[in-house]
């Protein structure tokens, strides 16, 4: 049996008609390596298995209570053949280069870990969280501290530091790098497009969804690595307590006071506005020229802390009561 060169894993879970594009965007891909596709699925409820194997991919079925991306990838990665895995989400179009690019580089420096490009947002103009939000998958290439789920990785260095912690709910990511720069190799953010993605995000609920996942990672990792020499994400976490109930006290705070007058929320909207201008100044560099998109972009850096917030204290919650958290979903399904 011939070995490919390169393993594509495909994580999803009732992605609909994303997963059939995301698969077709993987045969368009340049290059003349051989390469497998596996796909893992989260207990869809969509067919998506059934697309997936029509479509040529080798499908792993997760087992209930393992629904996690962290455990997609890992069953993935786990079942791959080749050297080198590129990790991609259902809701993603793979850019047709940037494998053959990450693939040369990871080939010429052994101590390259991992390869990642850049991610926008398929239809910014389907609505205004899409469009800010696009925003954040915009960073500055060169040596990271993480990767985001499309990645291109070196095998034997998953292999080395144990893959993903599945039981991570998110963050998963950014865990398994803190693991792989200890073990001494490097993650390369490159200036090459790497995927589009389809955030699908259309109302205020998915928004608040999203920011409290993030900060269940926040508080979950915080907590797990607050007393060793790498305490990961521990100082995001304290800034989020401050800043999160600052945002949330005063303006719980002048709720009552509205009932007299609504120029109560005056100094609190005065003191965003300030915030945001000053968050958009810092960010200009990833959308020039556009002063309007980046002044929702500095609110929504600001505005997004409360919902993090209230992911950190459900992690502190759950902790307690020693039971577990239920995965945080914001996407909608999409039917075939």
């Amino acid at each position: 049996m011939k070995i490919p060169l390169l393993s594509v894993v495909v994580i999803g879970r009732n992605e609909g008609q994303r997963l059939a594009r995301c698969l077709a965007s993987i045969d368009c891909m340049r290059g003349d390596h051989d390469r497998e596709v596996i796909y893992a699925d989260s207990a869809s409820t969509d067919g998506s298995p059934q697309v997936a194997g029509e479509l040529g991919a080798q499908v792993i079925v997760l087992k209930p209570g393992s629904h996690t991306a962290a455990a997609g990838r890992n069953a993935g990665w786990q079942r791959a053949l080749a050297p080198y895995i590129l990790f991609l989400d259902g809701d993603t179009i793979l850019q047709p280069d940037f494998a053959q690019v990450g693939l040369k580089i990871l080939d010429a420096d052994q101590r390259i870990g991992a390869v990642w490009g850049h991610r926008r947002e398929i239809c910014p103009e389907r609505s205004i969280y899409n469009r800010v939000l696009d925003l954040d998958w915009i960073y500055a290439p060169g040596e990271t501290l993480f990767c985001g789920g499309d990645v291109l990785m070196r095998r034997s260095a998953l292999a080395e530091v144990g893959g993903y912690d599945s039981e991570l709910m998110a963050g998963e990511e950014p865990e398994l790098c803190r693991r792989l720069r200890a073990a001494g190799y490097r993650v390369l953010h490159i200036d090459v497009p790497m995927t589009g993605h389809d955030l699908c995000m259309t109302h205020f609920v998915q928004y608040w969804r999203r920011a409290l996942r993030a900060g269940y990672a926040y508080a979950e990792i915080a907590n797990r690595f607050r007393r060793t020499s790498d305490p990961m994400w521990l100082q995001e976490s304290k800034r989020n307590f401050r800043i999160g109930a600052f945002w949330m006290i005063w303006f719980a705070a002048s709720i009552p006071l509205l009932a007299l007058s609504p120029w109560w929320l005056m100094p609190w909207l005065g003191v965003l506005a300030f915030l945001a201008v000053r968050s958009a100044s810092r960010a200009r560099w990833k959308a020039p020229g556009r002063t309007l998109l980046l002044l929702f972009y500095g609110v929504h850096s600001h505005l997004q802390q409360i919902p993090i917030l209230v992911g950190q204290l459900t992690y502190l919650r759950v902790r307690r009561s020693g039971g577990q958290g239920k995965r945080i979903q914001y996407k909608e399904q999409v039917s075939l």
